[in-house]
């Protein structure tokens, strides 16, 4: 086997191992960010602007989150064709 097999399964491996811990990561969020809207739905002391505050932060995280995921995925692809000679 030679090296630029070994590189490509290795890249190939921490891209697989990156979307695992990806996806563990947002379901997670995702979990949180439920629990946390019914929290705040219940909530009625809650001023109106706050929840728009929040929505705004949740929003931007969610943009950011794919974002990061979007450059990620190009850098690997970028070393795989590196890579793929």
């Amino acid at each position: 086997m030679d090296q630029r097999q070994i590189a490509k399964q290795m890249i190939e491996f921490g891209q697989a191992a990156f979307n695992s811990a990806f996806d563990a990561n947002t379901m997670f969020q995702d979990q949180i960010e439920r629990v946390t809207s019914t929290m705040l739905d219940q909530s009625t002391w809650l001023p109106s602007e706050s929840r728009k505050a929040i929505d705004s932060w949740v929003s931007t995280y969610r943009t950011s989150r794919s974002n990061f995921k979007k450059y990620v995925d190009d850098s690997y692809k970028q070393a795989q064709e590196f890579f793929a000679g």
